[in-house]
């Protein structure tokens, strides 16, 4: 069987490793339009602030490793057109020029996606840079240091982590958000704050509802940004505001959604029998709400491709979905998320309620802790979990993890509560934060008159007083 993968970032290079694992024996082609492979875009930030010494760290894999467990791997190399009905494509060599036509019997669409390019005048502007791929990376890195001045376009991941970096290297720091908070859709209203009160205490300039409307350049040779809100000058600006699928060599062929993402079923298989798509060229199957959504994220990414990987040679390997859990560290904060916020709920016509639960990590009587703050979204109906947010100086994102389980099995509020979860006074109070906020939600309940599981009151005594079991 002849097995070609089209792009190989994340979900691409996944899928490769997978086949080849399995059968070592198989016929893979990969085409890649760069000159590199696997680049983890979401390390850039981490590059530029000086966490990260070189960008050549920020790649996992190489067109090399992938020869050596058998691939033929084509770098440099664009698919011009694919025609699902044959199983053939055209490709261009783009070092030559020479086109030429190969064929399929299973094909692996792991296209990824682009920058999304707003419609602003003067986006071509020499002084305004996109921020994903490798060479982006080094150009922002280059231009970045005789720049004093860095204007970001957009607060979600890219364009907040990249704030923190700016500002630890003593740049002057504005971050234009069009909507009245930032990371929408991942985090509450509630908790952009608290993340906003932190850039701000690092000096970054934080400007929501500002709505970028055009580039251009003044009499100084600066670059001034237009807004709803009146103009802004900087040396540079980085521009993040989302990404785009790139599908459209399967346009007309397979389905896809209103975003243009590639609607998959779950075995990552699309509309054809014969071609399955991975990572950000395709919606992910979101379990919060039980449908699909585009959320491109590399954990989705390399997850399906590895599934891909095993599917081509047989439905085998169910996809199980995603809560899109994901983390930031910000300024020696924790940033963590998964599943719904309670607006996000609303907005696909969830019931929800939220309890927040503001805390510490571990008793007071010890030499040191940390503020904790957990918001936990539930359907008041089923009780079912929907989604948690954490915010703490402790490292807490794991937790994360465990609600994203919870998500995905279908827990109640009744079950995290008491879920069984260690204690000691190094690491939590006799019931953990997660069993205690859930026990808020139960209380929540009970005073609304939707009394399930009655619980006792010792959360609540064994926070107050800091009493050990042992």
């Amino acid at each position: 069987m002849k097995i070609i993968i089209v792009g190989c970032t994340h979900a691409g290079t996944a899928a490769a490793a997978q086949i080849l694992k399995d059968h070592p024996e198989a016929d893979v082609t990969i085409y890649e339009r760069d000159d590199n492979i696997s680049f983890l875009s979401c390390g850039i930030y981490l590059y530029l602030g000086g966490k990260v010494n070189r960008l050549e760290d920020m790649f996992y894999s190489s067109p090399a490793d992938l020869q050596a467990l058998g691939a033929t791997v084509k770098t440099k190399h664009n698919v011009l057109s694919i025609d699902a009905k044959q199983k053939s494509m055209q490709v261009v060599d783009m070092q030559t020029g020479k086109v030429f036509h190969d064929t399929y019997d299973k094909l692996i669409m792991t296209t990824g996606s682009s920058v999304a390019v707003p419609p602003i005048f003067g986006i071509d502007e020499s002084k305004v840079l996109l921020c994903k791929t490798y060479s982006q990376a080094q150009e922002i890195y280059k231009t970045a240091k005789d720049n004093r001045r860095i204007a970001i376009i957009g607060a979600g991941y890219i364009g907040t982590e990249l704030s923190e970096s700016y500002a630890n290297t003593e740049h002057e720091v504005t971050l234009f958000q069009a909507h009245d908070q930032i990371l929408n859709h991942y985090i509450s209203h509630d908790m952009s704050e608290r993340v906003v009160d932190v850039l701000k205490d690092h000096g970054v300039n934080v400007l929501l509802n500002h709505r970028v409307s055009a580039f251009t350049s003044n009499e100084d040779g600066e670059l001034v940004i237009e807004t709803n809100q009146g103009d802004f000058t900087a040396d540079l600006a980085i521009v993040g505001t989302g990404f785009v699928p790139n599908t459209e060599l399967l346009r007309g062929q397979v389905k896809t959604d209103k975003h243009g993402a590639i609607v998959i079923n779950d075995y990552v298989q699309t509309s054809d029998p014969d071609i399955y798509a991975a990572g950000d060229s395709c919606v992910v199957n979101f379990n919060p709400t039980g449908r699909s959504a585009y959320t491109p994220l590399a954990t989705n990414a390399v997850r399906q491709g590895a599934i891909a990987g095993v599917n081509v040679f047989g439905n085998h390997q169910r996809y199980m979905g995603t809560q899109a859990t994901s983390a930031m560290q910000l300024f020696n904060h924790t940033m963590a998320t998964t599943g719904l916020t309670l607006e996000e709920a609303k907005n696909n016509h969830i019931p929800a309620k939220r309890v927040t639960f503001d805390g510490t990590w571990r008793p007071a009587y010890m030499p040191t802790t940390a503020a904790l703050t957990i918001e936990l979204i539930y359907n008041p109906e089923n009780r079912k979990i929907l989604g948690a947010q954490f915010w703490s100086k402790h490292e807490i994102s794991q937790s994360a993890n465990a609600v994203s389980i919870a998500i995905q099995n279908g827990n109640t509020i009744d079950d995290l509560a008491f879920v069984d979860m260690l204690f000691s006074p190094n690491f939590d109070d006799p019931f953990n934060y997660l069993n205690l906020v859930a026990q808020q939600a139960i209380e929540q309940e009970r005073q609304a008159g939707n009394t399930k599981t009655r619980i006792t009151a010792f959360g609540d005594w064994a926070k107050q007083n800091d009493q050990s079991l042992q």
